[in-house]
């Protein structure tokens, strides 16, 4: 069954459609993380600008595969990737941000060889939860003026 993705390119759109992976935009980003498990956001970024994000898509549902029934993907659409993002301290596309029982754990950034991507993933799933890094209070450089936090 075909769900509405009209903000995400084909390939990441097909990880819906044909994968099982959940279409995450700002209304359904809270049900899905508070979901019990461990849960991938995928953020593919936009193509033209990161094309390695296809390469991601592609390669997502095979790393799935070699951790069978471990994850969940959710493939955040590109108009409010920058929100999601912010809110779990990503800054670089494309991204997977792992979240455990509706906590963050880790992010992996970019495209990986497939021995490395493996590795990256298996440490992920075996890492405690932790803090994002988008959570606390932002840090001023000492060379900062005090009006520049407000």
């Amino acid at each position: 069954m075909d769900h509405d993705t009209p903000t995400l390119p084909p390939l990441a759109a097909r990880l819906v459609n044909e994968r099982g992976a959940t279409a995450i935009d700002t209304d359904t980003l809270a049900a899905f993380v508070a979901r019990p498990g461990d849960r991938v956001l995928f953020f593919c970024g936009d193509p033209v600008r990161f094309p390695e994000g296809l390469d991601v898509a592609v390669v997502l549902p095979e790393l799935q595969a070699v951790f069978p029934g471990r994850f969940e993907i959710g493939v955040v659409e590109r108009h409010c990737e920058d929100a999601v993002a912010r809110r779990y301290g990503s800054q670089r596309w494309p991204s997977l941000i792992f979240l455990r029982d509706g906590e963050y754990v880790t992010n992996v950034s970019g495209m990986h060889d497939w021995g490395d991507y493996v590795a990256r993933i298996a440490d992920a799933l075996a890492m405690p939860t932790s803090r994002a890094p988008s959570i606390g209070i932002p840090l001023v450089g000492a060379g900062a003026s005090a009006a520049s936090c407000h």
